[in-house]
């Protein structure tokens, strides 16, 4: 029965080696008739076969399926589905049917866009044919071979470093081969780089195939859940892509570093109701969006971006879950950050499910995903926040917003922040507490300063104002809130040595708290060595020089660089710092002499970390953000060897100083300059 009338699982198109045929299913609950078009390599406007769906023999259920051989079909390389359904009734009819429109099929794992496509010709009504993107048929191909991979996983050493697979090696100054500057592969050329630095997991900005006319850097507009992009393949061919994707991800586990994608699932780059129709609006719309009839739109938007993908459906879940599976069985990746992942949370009529959303029990239960990084962005672009124990995906991380939020406005010298500051140094127990009921643990707050989305850092300390002209928006899109500080002087032009000198331990302000924060830090990629965006703080659509990395940062600010590094490897040599539980007792909170002081005007914290449950050294940090030096008095003094681990008001290399050249000090008694953070230790004999 299935070699005659096709199979309705697995979704998709299949290849069945046994019939020399290919299987396709494809969901669509509101069809009244579906066309199967196959394409050969010559001709992607006329299809060598057309092939219509018989609802008796063609279909069970919602999902339309048959099976074709391929001696039926001689030459066919690509497809495309046309579907028909109930006329529309009016401009927010839920179910608008295009027959005349090529549509793709969700779970194409690989893309062909045809030099003569066309995103303008996916809009309206008519046809699209020799313009529209193509699914790939999968071939008869040997299996890729892992060879003994084996697949990294970290704990208290985590360091996620957030990256643009383009950005990162696009520019001449990589020093990456022409030919793979801005690939995957080009990524693995710069492996030995991220192992100097100390990084154990990369968060790549999203990798699924996108609308290469939409005029989007960042990847945040996705046509397939399932093809990597080719436009970061250094190849031609059409299954490059998915190819080189995994060769990167082998070689990352050699290194002993995870991988983990920047997924989006909360909506599609079909847009608004004015928007293309590639796919999901084409084959089932009312079951693929959450639909509204609110201000004259059709399309209920939470993500911002004209659409919003209805997870309440369950084959838009499936389609979800499906996914995730096919990028860990098939591609190796280690764990997912989910963008906007509140929507996920979403009812199908767009209200906020904070109990028990569906989707997160269809990825609890699945065992593929059992033991995968599945990280948050815990909120979305309709005002849902759910930072912390709200959120409904119980053991997941979480991108911690307020760490970001409050370091910055204490290191900027915002009054009235010091129980702030001591909330996101613990781990945030605020938001994630670990009482009975919640359970949670500090490393589930992923604790940053900077990501893609905003200044980078060194801008965080050069610029007030956010300067996007370039963007195309008369400077209306970013955020105008970042908590920034200029140290005096907007910009490049006019900086003085001393302003210089300051913003640059600003710098190493923000990096000595991200990594002393218990939590799991993320670092952006360029952060390191003062990348900067000349102030534009939303990139978005910028695939330039301003904002691929400059690698000649690297050698500019090589002393930077250092402190970095340095940071990175002491947290990762020393789980004391990043611990599965909060510190407790371990801790204790002093001023620079005495008490701590939660005044409005409190500048000064000092913390002790004991170490020895951890059998790991004992650390006394001395944060002054205030104008003038600070005398600090060491509290817990007990006649041990202190010695200095880093002083951020120092010049390099004397600011981290190597473990052979640490000072040992003779008084209880460290001055620490103005906006500067100083950390001593004491090293039992076993370390």
């Amino acid at each position: 029965m299935n070699a005659a009338e096709g199979s309705a699982q697995p979704l998709g198109a299949t290849w069945c080696e046994h019939e020399k045929a290919w299987n396709f299913a494809l969901y669509s609950e509101h069809a009244c008739a579906v066309r199967l078009l196959l394409y050969g390599v010559n001709n992607v406007a006329e299809p060598i076969l057309s092939y219509s769906l018989d609802h008796l023999r063609n279909k069970t259920g919602p999902i339309w399926h048959c099976r074709i051989a391929a001696e039926s079909a001689p030459g066919v390389r690509y497809y495309a589905y046309s579907i028909s359904g109930p006329t529309a009734k009016g401009r927010t009819d839920r179910d608008s049917f295009v027959p005349k429109k090529l549509l793709l099929d969700p779970y194409a794992t690989a893309i062909l866009f045809p030099p003569t496509f066309d995103r303008k010709a996916a809009c309206g009504t008519e046809s699209n044919a020799g313009k529209a993107a193509l699914g790939v048929l999968p071939t008869a191909v040997k299996a890729y071979d892992w060879g003994e991979e084996r697949r990294p996983r970290h704990t208290h050493d985590t360091v996620i470093y957030e990256l643009h697979v383009r950005g990162f090696t696009r520019s001449e100054s990589s020093g990456v081969d022409t030919r793979r500057r801005g690939t995957y592969l080009g990524l693995i050329d710069k492996i030995p780089y991220l192992k100097h630095l100390g990084v154990t997991v990369v968060e790549l900005m999203p990798v699924f195939q996108f609308d290469p006319q939409d005029g989007n850097y960042w990847g945040y507009m996705p046509i397939s859940f399932f093809a990597a992009h080719r436009g970061y393949s250094a190849g031609v061919l059409e299954d490059s892509a998915r190819e080189e994707f995994r060769e990167m991800v082998r070689a990352f586990h050699a290194a002993d570093i995870e991988v983990i994608l920047d997924v989006v699932y909360n909506h599609t780059a079909e847009g608004d109701e004015s928007g293309p129709t590639y796919s999901y609006k084409g084959i089932d719309n009312s079951n693929y969006y959450i639909l509204t009839e609110e201000c004259g739109h059709v399309y209920a938007d939470f993500s911002g971006t004209g659409n919003t993908l209805k997870t309440a459906s369950r084959y838009v879940r499936k389609l979800i879950v499906d996914s995730l599976r096919y990028w860990v069985r098939e591609m190796h990746v280690d764990g997912f950050r989910f963008d906007l992942a509140s929507v996920l949370a979403r009812g199908p009529d767009g209200a906020l499910n904070s109990t028990d959303p569906p989707i997160f029990g269809d990825i609890l239960c699945d065992p593929e995903l059992a033991q995968i990084r599945l990280i948050a962005e815990p909120w979305d672009a309709a005002g849902a926040y759910q930072l912390g124990h709200q959120f409904p995906g119980t053991d997941w991380l979480q991108w911690n917003g307020k760490f970001r939020d409050d370091i910055r406005r204490f290191v900027r010298g915002d009054c009235g922040m010091m129980g702030a500051l001591m909330q996101r140094l613990y781990g945030s127990d605020d938001l994630f507490p670990d009482s009975m009921k919640y359970s949670c643990r500090p490393y589930q707050s992923v604790n940053f300063i900077t990501s893609h989305d905003g200044f980078t850092l060194y801008d965080l300390v050069s610029y007030n104002k956010k300067n996007n002209l370039a963007n195309g928006h008369d400077d209306t899109d970013g955020a105008s809130e970042n908590y920034s500080w200029n140290c005096g002087v907007e910009g490049e032009e006019g900086v003085s040595l001393a302003i210089r000198a300051l913003r640059l331990r600003q710098v190493k302000n923000f990096c000595a708290l991200l990594f002393l924060a218990n939590g799991t830090p993320m670092l952006r990629a360029g952060d390191e060595f003062l990348q900067t965006q000349g102030g534009n703080n939303n990139p978005y659509n910028q695939d330039t020089a301003a904002s691929w990395l400059d690698w000649n940062l690297l050698r500019k600010n090589k002393d930077i660089f250092r402190f970095f590094r340095s940071m990175i490897h002491f947290r990762s040599a020393h789980p004391t710092l990043s611990r599965n539980r909060f510190w407790r007792e371990d801790v204790r909170w002093y001023g620079s002499r005495g008490a701590v002081d939660l005044g409005h005007e409190s500048r000064t914290l000092a913390v002790y970390i004991d170490g020895a449950s951890q059998r790991d050294v004992n650390l006394y940090i001395m944060i002054n953000g205030s104008e003038e030096p600070v005398e600090f008095e060491n509290q817990v003094a007990d006649g041990g060897d202190w010695r200095l681990i880093f002083d951020t008001g120092l010049n390099s290399p004397e600011d981290f100083p190597e473990s052979s050249a640490r000072i040992m000090l003779q008084s209880k008694v460290y001055r620490v300059a103005a906006r500067s953070i100083a950390m001593i230790g004491v090293f039992p004999q076993e370390i």
